[in-house]
Parts: C-alpha cells; structure tokens; sequence
C-alpha cells in the first residue's frame, strides 16, 4: 500500500480499473485473478504453460508474480486479459526504461534480461514461448486494428484527466469550505 496518495494515483487506478473491464469484455468473463476460474486460468498459465519458471529469466520460482507484457498502463494501455499476462520472478519484475525515459515493450525487456543473465542463446526460445502464447494459445489476446487501440488510448486518458481534475476540485472546494465554514467560525 501506499504510504503517500496523489491525485495521480487514483487517476492511474480508474485507467487500470478501465482496462480490467476492457479485457473482460473481450475475455467475457471476470477475471480477478484471486479467486473462482480466473485463479485456476492463471495457474495454469504459471504451473503448465510457463512450468512455474520466470517467462524472462527461466529460473524456477516459489512466487512467481502476474507480468501485463503490454503494459497495464496509460502509456502502453494493455489489458488484464489472460492473453496480456505471464509468470515472472520479482527480480525480472522491475520493467526498465529507454534513454527517453519510457518503458520498455515486453520484448525490450526480454532481451535485457537475457543479455544481463549471459543467456541471450535462449532469448529466442523464450520470445517464441511468450508469442505463442500471446498470438496462438488457449488464452489468446485480441489484436486490435488501430482504430480499437485508438478508441482505448483516447477513452483511458480522458478518464485519467476527468479523475485528476475531479480531484483537484475536491481539494479546492475543500479548501472553500474550510475558510467559509472552519476558520471563519474560529475568527
């Protein structure tokens, strides 16, 4: 949890909780990976597809963490869908930054990792794992023409500034109050 709130936090919260419900839709179904089926998707993706290893650095894991390959973010605006998520270990689960200070896509990382790990023989073996996954398997995520991917980029950030500026609102009618009501009966 959080030890300090900002207005950007529960903007980035309602384009997360956006993209939750997008990749539902798409799902058709919930998909909290906590508890019912979705749990038991997400452990088959863990335990079978991936064998309880790290997508990214292959190592076996006891607590293997949800990766979003497209980010679950306002940047990258991928879904929580069973097709947008694999097993990664906590060390890999650090995405890294370009030289203009955005994250990485997913293959990026990969690679990074791989080069860090002297294992970029198996690099390739991993990026076929992670696209089969993706492109082929049973959980499958939708491709998208740019249009959807438009409608979603356009959608999640005006939600994320109707959030922000919801917020500030608050704090500024808070503020009103505060001196009409509060400061003023103390004067």
């Amino acid at each position: 949890m959080a030890s300090y709130n900002i207005t950007y936090d529960s903007a980035n919260t309602a384009v997360r909780a956006f993209l939750t419900k997008v990749g539902e839709y798409y799902w058709g179904k919930s998909f909290n990976t906590g508890v019912g089926a979705a749990k038991l998707v997400w452990s088959k993706i863990k335990d079978i597809i991936f064998e309880n290893k790290c997508a990214y650095c292959g190592k076996p894991e006891a607590k293997l963490q949800i990766e979003h390959l497209i980010m679950f973010n306002r940047e990258q605006f991928g879904l929580h869908h069973p097709g947008n998520i694999v097993p990664i270990c906590n060390n890999c689960n650090k995405r890294r930054k370009d030289e203009n200070g955005k994250y990485l896509n997913w293959e990026d990382q990969l690679e990074q990792i791989c080069r860090e790990n002297n294992d970029l023989d198996l690099y390739f073996i991993r990026k076929k794992n992670i696209k089969e996954h993706i492109e082929e398997g049973e959980y499958k995520y939708p491709q998208f023409s740019e249009s959807e991917q438009n409608a979603i980029r356009v959608i999640a950030n005006t939600l994320y500034d109707n959030i922000k500026a919801k917020s500030e609102k608050a704090l500024n009618l808070y503020q009103e109050l505060d001196k009409a009501f509060i400061k003023g009966k103390n004067a």
